[in-house]
C-alpha cells in the first residue's frame, strides 16, 4: 500500500495486522481524490481510519489538518509509524467515533472534509448515530464521504443526495453539506 498523489506519492504505507481492517484499495483512493480535487486548506477528519491511508493521501495533497480517529490499537499504532515515517503531524485518537464527535461538537470543531468507513458489520447499527453526531462539526460546504459494501450501503441522514460511485463492491457515497 502507497500514497498515491501529491508530494509523498509512491511512498509506503503500512496497514494494521490482521484482518480487522480493510484498507481502501489504492485505484479507489486514486478515483476518490480525483473526485475530491483540490483539498489544499482542508480541515480532515478520518473515523474509522484504521492506516490512515485517507487522511494521509489528503495531507499528501495539501490539506491544512488532519484527525484521525480509531478505536483500535493495531489501526492507531499502523497510523503513527506512518505518520513518523512520512514526518507529517496529525492528530490521532483511539476512541470510537459517535463518542469524539461529540466532544468535537462541544469544543466547537468544524471539518471541511470527513471520510466515514466503518467495518461492514457495523454500518447499519451505526447509521442514525454518526447522522445525528457528524451534522454539527461539518463546516459549511464540507463533503463527507462514505465508503460500505454497494450490498448493504451506510446511509446518513444527511439532507443533500450523494453523489455515488461503484468500484467492484465497494461503494463510495459523496455528501455535499449546505453552501460551499
Amino acid at each position: 500500500m502507497r500514497v498515491i498523489g501529491g508530494e509523498l506519492g509512491g511512498r509506503t504505507l503500512t496497514a494494521p495486522r490482521g484482518r480487522a481492517t480493510r484498507p481502501t484499495p489504492e485505484r479507489v483512493r486514486e478515483a476518490l481524490f480525483s473526485i475530491l480535487a483540490p483539498v489544499d486548506g482542508l480541515r480532515v477528519l478520518d473515523l474509522f481510519a484504521g492506516s490512515g491511508a485517507l487522511a494521509i493521501e489528503a495531507l499528501s495533497r495539501g490539506a491544512l489538518s488532519a484527525t484521525l480517529v480509531d478505536s483500535s490499537h493495531a489501526a492507531i499504532s499502523a497510523i503513527n509509524r506512518n505518520l513518523e515515517s512520512l514526518d507529517l503531524a496529525a492528530e490521532v485518537r483511539a476512541q470510537e467515533a459517535v463518542p469524539f464527535l461529540q466532544r468535537a461538537r462541544q469544543d466547537a470543531r468544524q471539518y471541511d472534509l470527513v471520510f466515514l468507513d466503518p467495518p461492514y458489520r457495523h454500518s447499519p447499527t451505526l447509521e442514525r448515530e454518526l447522522s445525528t453526531a457528524l451534522v454539527p462539526v461539518l463546516a459549511p460546504g464540507a463533503r463527507v464521504v462514505t465508503e460500505s459494501d454497494r450490498r448493504a450501503p451506510l446511509e446518513l441522514g444527511l439532507p443533500t443526495p450523494p453523489d455515488e460511485r461503484r468500484y467492484g463492491d465497494t461503494l463510495i457515497r459523496i455528501y455535499t453539506h449546505g453552501p460551499r
